[in-house]
């Protein structure tokens, strides 16, 4: 009975729309901080030791990658796209702004972002 369940188009469907749907979530939530609050989020950029103007394009960068990246991730017809743009995204992130100092709790949710967008995106190449 599983597999015949499983096996049904539509359900199949919503279940993959629905999963894209909620990795995304975490990025599209974080877009509109970072563009209201464009300069505090370039001061903390800054704080870790990233020289202002490059913070400036980074952010600048971050925006793109986050919008593009969960577009394409939902509603491109090539997801490993959207994926490859938020990887862009999350694993600079994750380094410079929770491995040093070490936010235990942070990382490991981070690293389960990427596993699964690694996971969507090698699952595209099928």
């Amino acid at each position: 009975m599983k597999n015949s369940f499983l096996k049904n188009k539509s359900i199949k469907f919503f279940l993959d729309f629905f999963s894209r749907v909620s990795i995304s979530a975490i990025f599209i939530s974080a877009v509109p901080s970072k563009i209201n609050d464009f300069e505090k989020t370039v001061e903390f950029i800054s704080s870790k030791g990233i020289p202002e103007p490059i913070s400036s394009v980074l952010l600048v960068g971050a925006i793109i990658c986050l919008i593009l990246g969960s577009g394409f991730f939902i509603f491109g017809e090539n997801q490993k796209i959207g994926s490859v743009f938020l990887l862009l995204f999350l694993i600079p992130t994750t380094i410079i702004f929770h491995i040093f100092p070490f936010h235990q709790r942070a990382v490991f949710m981070n690293l389960g972002l990427i596993g699964g967008l690694i996971i969507a995106g090698i699952r595209e190449l099928k």
